[in-house]
């Protein structure tokens, strides 16, 4: 799972119906995708562009932990 995609997520308010439109999938493709970590690249790109955020940063997995 991607903690900082669903983040962008939820600050936009985007349902998964919407994203899933966005990327012209399905709302249970888009769900699948974002808990297998099986995005493809293009499907990546537009999401970076849609959140306009680096790469990196939204499709993040291994966030610390702080105390």
């Amino acid at each position: 799972m991607y903690p900082n995609l669903n983040a962008e997520q939820a600050r936009f308010g985007h349902t998964n119906e919407y994203v899933a439109n966005f990327l012209g999938l399905s709302r249970k493709s888009y769900e699948v995708k974002k808990n297998t970590e099986a995005f493809k690249i293009q499907e990546c790109k537009k999401l970076c562009t849609l959140y306009n955020c680096k790469f990196e940063y939204l499709f993040e997995t291994n966030l610390q932990q702080t105390s």
